[in-house]
């Protein structure tokens, strides 16, 4: 099918006639006042920012496989970079983080594009475990040793193996689905960011009851649950695009919201912690990389894991 008549260009187009909508709704609502100076620049930061990242993700996704697998390799360093400026590292842990950024971290994606999906699985959560303490402690340097040791382990997790489970949607072979696995990628990003946007609009309309004060400050239990259902009814509207039922969108689409929300929280936690507001400053509006990710994180293994186990 050509990729410009897709499900998943569709859905690119549905993307941007939704924001040609925020785009106008926003200017209109600046200019007759309706909202105060500082809100009125942060929205503007925000559209903004989501034309250019959903025109870069349209972009890939024209592009197919091998540009979608190095787009997450991308990803994958800026965000291991962000978080290990923020990870207690020390000159003696600096071949240890070479190892993650120049061999693991691009060996991960090869054995993602070439569809090695027994080492593509353990190379992370098992060999680099290994590798890294060994690496590490012939330094000498033992203080903070299974700190540094377990932040970089940790970074690895999050910002390469779990991200790489995107680009590893696409070397499944789903029986009897029409459409290819790019449409489900673009599935799955489309209902968790939704979810995360959904989440802060009815937290700032209705939000009353706040979930997690000294995690995240602005996330309130009402914005949780109109986002995860709001988002839910996405998934399950988009049903046709989907190997799934209707009844099935809906659970998978609250599954992964549920996790991604989960995600969100853990990096927020690991943020105050460190007394950071955002991981960086790449994305205008939005913090950094790993910002953008945080919900992906948790919500794209669980995401494959579902699609390789119940319909292949």
């Amino acid at each position: 099918m050509d990729r410009f008549h897709s499900p998943s260009a569709y859905v690119f187009y549905g993307l941007f006639a939704f924001l040609i909508l925020a785009t106008l709704v926003a200017q209109f609502l600046i200019r007759s006042g309706r909202v105060t100076e500082p809100t009125a620049g942060n929205l503007t930061q925000r559209i903004r920012a989501w034309w250019v990242m959903i025109g870069v993700l349209a972009l890939i996704f024209t592009l197919g496989a091998g540009a979608i697998t190095l787009f997450f390799a991308l990803c994958s360093m800026a965000a291991l970079r962000e978080f290990a400026t923020i990870t207690h590292t020390r000159r003696d842990d600096h071949d240890g983080l070479a190892i993650a950024f120049y061999l693991i971290l691009p060996l991960q994606y090869l054995l993602v594009y070439f569809e090695v999906p027994v080492f593509a699985a353990l190379l992370i959560p098992v060999y680099s475990f290994l590798l890294l303490p060994v690496v590490t402690v012939f330094k000498g340097e033992v203080q903070g040793f299974l700190t540094r040791v377990s932040e970089t382990q940790w970074g690895l997790m999050v910002c390469v193996y779990c991200v790489s489970h995107i680009p590893a949607i696409l070397t499944l072979d789903i029986p009897f689905y029409r459409y290819s696995a790019f449409t489900l990628v673009a599935w799955l990003i489309l209902v968790v960011q939704a979810s995360d946007v959904l989440q802060y609009i009815w937290g700032k309309s209705i939000g009353r009851h706040l979930l997690a004060p000294r995690v995240s400050p602005s996330k309130t239990v009402e914005g949780l649950v109109g986002g995860m259902l709001s988002a839910t009814v996405l998934g399950m509207a988009l049903t046709p695009i989907t190997p799934f039922r209707w009844w099935e969108a809906g659970l998978i689409a609250l599954t992964v919201t549920g996790f991604g929300t989960l995600g969100g929280l853990i990096m927020s936690a690991i943020k105050r912690d460190r007394g950071v507001k955002d991981w960086g400053t790449l994305v205008q509006g939005h913090g950094g990389i790993l910002d953008r990710l945080d919900s992906l994180v948790f919500s794209a293994p669980v995401f494959l894991h579902i699609l390789a186990w119940g319909w292949m």
